[in-house]
């Protein structure tokens, strides 16, 4: 996986070896699991449904029970993460669930707009009309920017462009929403900021530059992506932090500590901004995420929970915390 947070939670467990059993801890049969052992179950579930060449039976089994996270679970956050994570497995069996679910209004806007973005990681053609009537009729901007680059990822991955265009080799193993610029444009830092915070661009272009800025990877280039938590998009500026989470470099702490107490900020933001501290993990993290278990939002609540675990599995401390 692309992030310390990610590959702290791939580990496997020791109690849970069967996909039924991975199943009954992510859907918390018996009402007494932890968050953090059901995102564990999560990713180790994902191994299983990323081995779709060489074991297509055992791999689809493994996105249903996936999908079953869908249902009937009160945690936004751990929704958001089965669709994240369905897009990065490479299996197309996932779509269906994801058309689904980004179609289904009784889902919160964290959820459905992770399901179009993941539709738009597999590449699947078949949900472009799905993902255009999403653009159209969802009420959420969120949601709908989301379907826009998903749409745009698609066509950008079955065209020739995806084949012509010269790209920066990825120190990052994630099927993002957008490729890096192409490095035919020759861009500086400043330029690619410019370019980020354009709002009159689309956001594929947008998120192009943001992701070039992310493979660049200085504190001038961190710096230079900080500036987006100034734009209106939530769905921007959620990407943002994101990234930070990916790259890990301290440089970014204050800003987003500053993001994640941002009370008017929208959640979707302050929550990936909780991720990317408990990721980068300094000591100055640490009493700011406990702050926030106490938070007015479940779901940046939630966050602070799972960032928290993380915080201790980089620092080796023992941490008190009671997870809702």
């Amino acid at each position: 996986m692309s992030t310390n947070f990610e590959k702290h939670f791939e580990e496997p467990t020791a109690e849970t070896e069967t996909l039924e059993q991975l199943r009954d801890v992510l859907v918390n049969t018996s009402k007494t699991e932890k968050l953090a052992n059901r995102f564990r179950a999560l990713f180790n579930l994902k191994s299983y449904a990323e081995n779709w060449a060489t074991d297509s039976e055992t791999a689809n089994r493994a996105i249903e029970y996936i999908g079953e996270g869908f249902v009937d679970e009160p945690s936004e956050l751990l929704k958001h993460e089965v669709a994240y994570v369905m897009g990065q497995c490479k299996n197309l069996h996932a779509c269906p669930l994801l058309r689904q679910c980004m179609l289904d209004p009784a889902q919160q806007t964290m959820v459905r707009h992770e399901a179009a973005e993941a539709l738009g990681a597999l590449g699947d053609q078949n949900s472009l009309d799905s993902l255009n009537r999403c653009l159209r009729e969802d009420p959420d901007e969120a949601v709908r920017q989301t379907c826009e680059l998903a749409i745009e990822r698609i066509k950008w991955s079955k065209s020739g462009l995806s084949k012509e265009e010269i790209l920066q080799q990825s120190l990052y193993s994630s099927i993002d929403p957008a490729p890096p610029l192409s490095l035919k444009e020759e861009m500086s830092v400043e330029d690619l900021q410019k370019m980020l915070n354009d709002q009159s661009l689309p956001i594929f272009k947008r998120y192009r530059a943001m992701f070039r800025l992310r493979d660049i990877g200085t504190n001038e280039a961190c710096l230079a992506l900080a500036s987006g938590f100034d734009d209106p998009s939530a769905l921007l500026k959620h990407e943002i932090a994101y990234v930070f989470g990916q790259i890990g470099n301290p440089v970014v702490v204050p800003v987003l500590i500053d993001v994640l107490g941002r009370a008017h900020e929208a959640p979707m933001v302050r929550h990936e901004a909780a991720e990317a501290l408990g990721s980068i993990a300094t000591d100055d993290v640490l009493p700011i995420l406990k702050e926030h278990l106490q938070d007015d939002e479940d779901v940046v609540r939630e966050s602070a929970i799972v960032a928290l675990d993380m915080y201790d599995y980089e620092n080796s401390n023992d941490l008190e915390y009671i997870p809702n």
